[in-house]
């Protein structure tokens, strides 16, 4: 099983180094696990040059495989806990920080529709953590920042919040705009990375294309701390425009969260699934059926 998600991992990514990273281990003994599978199936897997990564075509055979054959052995908790599990289960569905109200109000609809059933219990965490807790079979369902590229998962996309400027109020007293050129004069700021959607990577990307190039990176995770440099006159960053937002509740005296004229962003959420558990069968067909229903229409804010 092991070399099998060795050879998946390098075969999504055809680079050792970012394969080595992902699955958190260094790039020499992954490439000797490879060897070692190549050796037992007596079949080149991979090209490999010191400029690129390819798939032979004994690897690309084995590819489908080998996800089918991960995806059974990961399907073996949640299939156990159904065979043995009482007649009204307890489900977790994951929630990321800063989930708007209204997404929190279809939540709630869903553990009442659902209650005959199912007791749905909520859990924290960040989407990344999300999303692998839902193929891992630990969470039934999970709000989660998008985008989430899994093809184990199906998504339902349940909401998109424009984002606005963070930026100093005192700076901008009066205003309902501000513009990029009018924001250039500070830094851009964000959390750590572990701690943000991976959506803000493209934000930080879009805006340095756009001329906004000096950057302040901090390590903590603490939202409040991005506050405290916006607070102080220091820096700007990028966060949920509408006022209902829980992350206002971050914002300290002097922020004030403005849209940006020539900028447009939005951040969507999804809701997350295994795609084997919701289909005919799946001990989740009934749970994810409500869901579909509750989250039918999309959410703007």
């Amino acid at each position: 099983m092991l070399h099998l998600r060795y050879f998946v991992a390098v075969a999504e990514e055809l680079n050792f180094s970012q394969a080595a990273r992902k699955l958190h281990m260094a790039a020499s003994p992954l490439s000797q696990r490879i060897k070692d599978l190549e050796r037992e199936l007596n079949q080149p897997l991979f090209d490999r040059t010191t400029h690129h990564v390819e798939l032979t075509p004994a690897g690309a055979a084995l590819l489908p495989m080998a996800r089918d054959v991960l995806e059974r052995v990961n399907s073996i908790p949640w299939r156990l806990r159904e065979a043995v599990r009482p007649q009204r289960a307890t489900l977790l569905i994951g929630m990321p920080s800063g989930v708007h109200p209204d997404l929190r109000a279809r939540v709630r609809e869903l553990e009442g529709a659902c209650r005959e059933t199912y007791e749905l219990k909520r859990w924290p965490g960040r989407s990344t953590g999300l999303a692998e807790a839902v193929r891992d079979g630990r969470l039934a369902l999970a709000l989660a920042r998008l985008p989430v590229a899994d093809p184990a998962l199906g998504v339902i996309e349940v909401m998109r919040e424009r984002l606005g400027a963070a930026v100093p109020a005192d700076r901008f007293e009066g205003r309902e705009s501000v513009t990029l050129d009018e924001l250039t004069q500070f830094p851009y700021v964000a959390t750590a990375p572990e701690a943000m959607p991976a959506y803000f990577d493209e934000i930080d990307a879009r805006l340095n294309s756009a001329g906004l190039k000096k950057r302040i990176r901090i390590n903590s995770s603490d939202y409040a701390g991005t506050s405290e440099l916006v607070s102080g006159g220091i820096a700007f960053s990028m966060t949920m425009l509408s006022p209902d937002s829980p992350m206002h509740l971050y914002r300290l005296d002097n922020v004030t969260v403005l849209p940006v004229d020539d900028f447009q962003a939005e951040l969507a959420t999804g809701l997350l699934f295994r795609e084997d558990r919701a289909g005919p069968g799946g001990d989740l067909e009934e749970l994810v059926t409500a869901a579909r229903r509750i989250f039918a229409d999309e959410l703007f804010a």
